[in-house]
């Protein structure tokens, strides 16, 4: 299908790019990679009348050390996360993920704040962000602002940016140490998954210390797995992580699709946290 017509403009800095939102009100749109808007705007599943491309602000791009965090840039590239030393070095389980979505090509155009602005439950990056304990940085007329990741994403496809703000950057502590995987099960290769789960995994003399589980389209929203983790809490073996991952659907609202219902959905948290911590943890 056609879009549905609409004004253009393609701002070169971010102060232009945020003028030009808070003039469109809430019939502005920001167009990042366009892998997930320009489908979209195809099934007029979207009616923006002024479309703000940000693919020129050279300051959104690339990744830099802020003392035990590294700062992204909202439109690095799928493939240049991958590609970056600091993030593979400080962020294993984000360069990981990031290597399952979608394919080559949609690496090389779509970018990190576009799929967390997006907020798609089953977009594999949100739940990475939310389990890293990752911030997300918008910047409005009022200035910048810092929203944890937990507190970015509100409902289905929905977050907490206001009409005239730009997300800029993406904040994750370094987790040097941690032992991390990235799990998703999904029906075909480069399909949506099913179910995704992210694991960090910090660990002290054999057993788990601290765990950090983030949930890929177990909801509306991505979702940590907040009794698993506590359970994970000193599991010193496969039989005690099995045993905290059988709480992984614990406080989840899955959706039924063609795809999966809510209670495959569920089995599928379940089986896919223990390996994702198995792994993690270096036990698989």
């Amino acid at each position: 299908m056609i879009p549905a017509a609409f004004d253009y403009t393609r701002p070169e800095t971010v102060d232009e790019a945020v003028r030009a939102l808070a003039d469109a009100g809430d019939e502005g749109k920001v167009l990042a990679g366009g892998q997930s808007l320009l489908p979209m705007l195809r099934l007029r599943l979207a009616f923006p009348e002024l479309m703000v491309d940000v693919g020129r602000i050279a300051e959104l791009r690339g990744v830099r050390e802020d003392q035990d965090a590294l700062v992204i840039g909202a439109m690095t590239t799928h493939h240049d996360v991958i590609a970056d030393p600091l993030v593979r070095r400080h962020a294993g389980l984000l360069a990981a993920a990031t290597e399952t979505v979608a394919d080559p090509a949609i690496r090389h155009r779509g970018t990190l704040g576009g799929s967390l602005a997006h907020a798609d439950p089953a977009g594999d990056l949100p739940a990475v962000v939310l389990a890293l304990d990752g911030e997300l940085v918008a910047e409005g007329p009022q200035g910048r602002r810092t929203i944890p990741a937990r507190e970015f994403f509100t409902d289905y496809l929905q977050t907490v940016l206001r009409p005239d703000e730009l997300l800029v950057e993406i904040r994750v502590p370094k987790t040097d140490g941690w032992g991390f995987h990235y799990e998703k099960f999904q029906l075909v290769a480069q399909a949506w998954a099913v179910v995704g789960v992210a694991a960090l995994v910090r660990g002290d003399d054999g057993r788990i210390a601290e765990a950090r589980i983030g949930l890929t389209h177990m909801g509306a929203t991505p979702l940590r797995a907040a009794a698993t983790e506590t359970a994970l809490a000193g599991a010193d073996g496969p039989d005690a992580i099995a045993r905290a991952a059988e709480s992984a659907a614990e406080g989840t609202h899955p959706t039924s699709d063609l795809s999966a219902s809510p209670g495959y959905r569920e089995h599928l948290a379940r089986v896919l946290t223990r390996r994702a911590v198995l792994a993690a943890a270096g036990m698989a």
